[in-house]
């Protein structure tokens, strides 16, 4: 995937932040929508508070609760190969027992294990990072996950940061680090077939495709959410769920009243549509016609993105592609989608709030609408 052209910078605030992080989308989507936006970081994506997913037993494998088809079986946060790094993120393990961490689950699961791998640390270097991805070269299996390090506040890194002990990153450095990663990864075979995500030999996480592509899931455990209609308590619309984050609250409520779900809420045809378009962009298929219909068949992605407006300049400055295949960002675009999602959910917002009166007049039998389409949508 290549853009036809080296497209303009992107103006305003994220024009250099072409770095993913666990909150950046969900902050713009939250700014420009008004309402939060689903995170695309369920299961071992999501920000965990539970001491069992972030450390786990020193130096073993982790297993990750995938289906049985899933390619990926394993996945390992050794996040980084250098001992003061570790120490810096406040890590029990060595680098040193990261290596034999993934040689261990390679062995047990050839060709299936996932590395996950960190980057922007305060004080790391370009050329200490470009270090990091030749060793992680040598050591990975087919699947890396990369992310840009989040300063969660109330951590003591965090901490260090803000008073100065430690310096914040600057936007063109973590910029230049993802490029960078992304080339490398490239030249050695993998696809970057997700923002954060690359994989080889066909290795994608079908696991985490279902967040992406708006399937139906359903959330275990303390912190996750979910996406389904609830067909056995009578439901014909998809909820979001979202389970109790605290990992002792959780467990006490299941055993009380049989479940941890915090809250749960019915989404609109406008909230649905846009998960479908701030999660299925991230991908390097993007967003397919077909995927689309389930969720607005009476609205294509060519009725709402393809006349003139934000998504048709987006198109000609090289970010974005709308062909006979769907809606999907260039190699350039996938790298800064962030600064994207504002201009492309204004443009659905407007479509629908201005095609809403027409639908409402369509005979009812063909405005079954999103209700009957997302309960065809299994995940």
């Amino acid at each position: 995937m290549a853009a036809p052209h080296t497209p303009r910078a992107r103006s305003g605030p994220t024009a250099a932040s072409a770095a993913p992080t666990a909150t950046s989308t969900r902050t713009w989507c939250r700014r420009w929508t008004r309402r939060p936006c689903a995170p695309a970081w369920c299961g071992r994506h999501r920000p965990c508070s539970a001491s069992a997913r972030c450390t786990g037993e020193k130096g073993s494998p982790r297993r990750s609760h995938r289906s049985s088809r899933d390619p990926l079986v394993t996945v390992l946060p050794p996040q980084s190969l250098d001992d003061a790094e570790l120490r810096m993120l406040g890590r029990d393990h060595t680098a040193a027992e990261a290596r034999k961490a993934v040689e261990a689950a390679r062995g047990l699961f050839p060709g299936r294990t996932s590395i996950d791998l960190l980057f922007g640390l305060p004080g790391q270097s370009r050329d200490a990072w470009a270090q990091r991805l030749e060793a992680i070269l040598r050591l990975c299996d087919d699947h890396i996950s990369l992310y840009q390090l989040t300063l969660e506040r109330g951590t003591a890194l965090a901490a260090q940061v803000r008073g100065g002990a430690l310096p914040r990153p600057p936007q063109d450095l973590l910029a230049d680090m993802y490029q960078t990663a992304r080339n490398v990864l490239v030249a050695a075979g993998f696809r970057h077939y997700e923002v954060s995500n690359f994989a080889r030999k066909g290795a994608l996480s079908t696991h985490n495709l279902s967040y992406w592509q708006a399937d139906q899931y359903i959330g275990v455990g303390p912190g996750a959410h979910g996406r389904f209609v609830p067909r056995a308590e009578g439901g014909c619309s998809r909820e979001a769920r979202v389970q109790t984050l605290e990992p002792v609250t959780w467990m006490r409520e299941v055993q009380s009243q049989g479940h941890g779900t915090r809250s749960r809420a019915v989404l609109s045809p406008l909230e649905q549509l846009e998960e479908l378009l701030t999660l299925g962009l991230r991908t390097d298929e993007g967003i397919t016609h077909e995927r689309w219909g389930h969720f607005s068949p009476q609205l294509s992605l060519q009725a709402v993105f393809g006349e003139p407006g934000e998504a048709r300049a987006l198109q000609q400055e090289g970010w974005l592609v709308l062909d006979g295949g769907g809606l999907r960002c260039t190699w350039a675009g996938l790298a800064v989608l962030d600064s994207l999602l504002p201009d492309l959910l204004w443009q659905l917002q407007r479509v629908l709030v201005r095609e809403g009166p027409r639908r409402k007049k369509e005979p009812v039998a063909g405005a079954q609408g999103l209700s009957a389409a997302t309960m065809d949508n299994n995940g």
